[in-house]
């Protein structure tokens, strides 16, 4: 109820966006109302549906050393000004001719106690298809439907990687994708017939496999950075903290205009099962370390801690706890997100 309630308001306040791949996004009063494309992997007749929201959002940039000991500025792949948005690609690639990417590294991030496995898939595409944070990418998994032996569909992933990528090129983009699977009660094992088909694709990859990619797709999920001392409030569940990576490496890791200017405060709230769940921790840690004034971070651990009540602590919940401070900083200008499970809504 919190969470509606938090939406409900914020609508009211600015940009509201919500999609899915196979549902028409709900509107909800405000400016206007765009479209925001997330992961929906469906699992025969198991959905897990993704549903990012956004209303907007900051910090401060830091040099990055690049190869050589040499200091390299992440600001080749600027607009003019940076904050400009009328040049941002979209569907640059799309279905019927799309562009084959690379595989660099397919790394699992989670703990051995973690609740399914995520993997960091790291996509080499040769600087020769752009994107900016907030952006998704479709990945077309090879082979065809068992059903009518059509080409399996395009499925969304947010880029979890700044569009210069995590080697800070511009050649590289990254995802981070969980394994779909389905616990078969018969079985008492996950039933290998029900398995997600491009989730295990890409977890599955290795160095110098192929990708079949389109996109990139959406513009809603963009930071409006024309005003540095907007303040950004990022709430995530499991791999939807994907695009808000693109945001925290965008706005303290690389050193790139929109950070060199930023003064507002970016606040995280990441909700997972538990510690071994953690997405990015260390990153986070590191960023929360330097810039304690500009950037914020709250977990929600559904395993390990309780809410108020006695019951399991879930992303809804830990954002309830600083409802008035959230209230207080949409009220003066503050942008939120949500991306997620429609399940912390």
């Amino acid at each position: 109820m919190a969470m509606k309630a938090l939406a409900k308001t914020a609508g009211a306040l600015t940009t509201v966006a919500f999609a899915t791949s196979a549902i028409a996004p709900p509107a909800f009063a405000a400016k206007k109302v765009v479209e925001i494309a997330e992961t929906v992997e469906t699992i025969d007749k198991t959905k897990n549906i993704v549903i990012p929201a956004v209303l907007a959002a900051g910090a401060i940039g830091a040099k990055v050393l690049m190869g050589g000991g040499g200091v390299k500025k992440q600001d080749f792949l600027e607009a003019d000004p940076f904050w400009d948005q009328k040049t941002v690609p979209t569907n640059t690639f799309k279905n019927k001719a799309p562009f084959k990417g690379k595989v660099i590294s397919t790394k699992r991030i989670v703990g051995p106690q973690a609740t399914g496995e995520t993997c960091h898939i790291i996509i080499d595409h040769e600087g020769k298809f752009p994107y900016w944070e907030g952006q998704s990418w479709g990945v077309k998994p090879p082979g065809a439907r068992e059903k009518d032996g059509k080409p399996h569909s395009v499925r969304l992933y947010s880029i979890a990687s700044t569009r210069y990528g995590d080697d800070m090129t511009g050649n590289t983009g990254s995802l981070c994708v969980r394994r779909a699977t389905y616990w078969c009660p018969e079985l008492k094992a996950d039933d290998p017939a029900k398995q997600g088909i491009c989730s295990n694709f890409l977890c599955d990859t290795k160095p110098g496999n192929d990708v079949m990619m389109t996109g990139p797709a959406g513009k809603a999920m963009l930071l409006p950075e024309e005003n540095p001392e907007t303040d950004y409030i990022m709430v995530a569940t499991g791999t939807g903290i994907a695009p808000y990576r693109g945001f925290i490496r965008r706005l303290f890791t690389e050193d790139t205009p929109a950070g060199a200017v930023y003064k507002g405060q970016a606040w995280l709230f990441l909700g997972v099962a538990n510690s071994d769940a953690l997405l990015y921790d260390d990153e986070w840690q590191k960023v929360k370390e330097e810039y304690p004034k500009n950037f914020r971070l709250d977990y929600a651990l559904s395993r390990e801690q309780e809410n108020k009540k006695g019951g399991k602590m879930y992303i809804q919940d830990k954002v309830e706890e600083y409802s008035d401070e959230i209230f207080n900083k949409l009220e003066n200008g503050a942008h939120i997100y949500f991306c997620g499970l429609k399940g912390m809504m």
